[in-house]
């Protein structure tokens, strides 16, 4: 058996088999399904408070990607904090979740990504509606649509309609990605000086962190300062708007570029909600169908910094 099958294998393993006893402290009664016929969210008992059982923020859809898990650069000790802190009706998980790529190399899986995968299952199982939409990176999955692991769907893409009756399609991205499709050589040899890039940027955020200071993304700094790089992302969102429109939706939501960003593109609402290896960012929509881009590294960073001013003026 090859390593990419093994690790299509492991994969699916865990989404079907995570054994109850590794499943972290219980959720309160989460919100009912129904997220995409408006249904209202059903209460969501008491707000907890204990280290297990922290106050959440509810929302009616979570849409999170890019999360890279078998990488050293996954952020997935924020992700969990995130996915603890946050509850919905329903969860999207909007491809290269799991990072196939890495792992073909060289196998990497510490307890932290294995959390990250149980706490996710265990959303799925206390009701919230978990669709898997995979992408390039986790392509294997692929071979599975249609199917359902642990309570977790698997879809090519998917429809979602907003409280407010908007209708979006739910996609990755990266059949739209020309570097992809025509040159996949490329976008593995640009996947390598990625990966280079986040590695100096853990040594220089490692030192940042000793000196209080907050997140800083060498490869985000590149990818809006060099021109080639914005016209690359500029391109791939308004082919994406295009085909919303030709699609006859009001808007697309996806993944694959690591840029988080809501914005109109002639008529059709552009969203993707980034990424979970630098910016860490997820897309959420709220009861009333807003949609937000919540930064949690700099949720996370300001409330440090409020905890540290008032332990200093107490």
């Amino acid at each position: 058996m090859s390593l990419l099958a093994r690790t299509a294998f492991r994969t699916r393993a865990l989404l079907r088999d995570a054994p109850d006893a590794l499943l972290d402290a219980p959720l309160p009664p989460p919100a009912t399904r129904g997220a995409r016929h408006g249904k209202p969210p059903a209460p969501a008992g008491g707000t907890g408070g204990g280290e297990d059982e922290p106050d959440r923020q509810r929302f009616r859809t979570i849409w999170i990607s890019d999360i890279h898990l078998g990488t050293r650069a996954c952020q997935a000790d924020l992700l969990l904090d995130f996915l603890r802190r946050t509850e919905s009706q329903t969860l999207y998980l909007v491809g290269d979740i799991v990072d196939g790529w890495r792992l073909k190399r060289s196998w990497y899986w510490p307890q932290s990504h294995n959390d990250v995968v149980q706490k996710v299952l265990r959303k799925a199982r206390k009701g919230t509606e978990v669709v898997y939409v995979p992408g390039n990176h986790d392509e294997m999955l692929r071979d599975y649509l249609d199917h359902e692991f642990g309570g977790v769907a698997v879809r090519g893409e998917v429809i979602h309609q907003m409280a407010d009756g908007r209708r979006f399609l739910v996609l990755h991205g990266d059949v739209f990605d020309g570097v992809l499709r025509y040159a996949q050589w490329l976008a593995h040899l640009g996947d390598h000086a990625y990966t280079v890039c986040l590695a100096i940027n853990r040594w220089f955020n490692w030192c940042r962190r000793k000196l209080g200071l907050s997140y800083w993304s060498l490869s985000a700094v590149l990818k809006h300062k060099v021109k080639n790089a914005v016209q690359y992302v500029g391109n791939y969102e308004q082919v994406l708007a295009d085909e919303a429109r030709r699609r006859g939706v009001d808007g697309i939501i996806c993944g694959h570029i690591h840029s988080a960003e809501i914005r109109m593109i002639e008529g059709v609402l552009y969203c993707n909600d980034g990424d979970w290896v630098e910016s860490c960012t997820a897309l959420v929509e709220h009861l009333d169908g807003r949609l937000e881009i919540l930064r949690w590294a700099d949720l996370v960073a300001a409330e440090r910094a409020r905890e540290r001013r008032l332990a200093l003026a107490g």
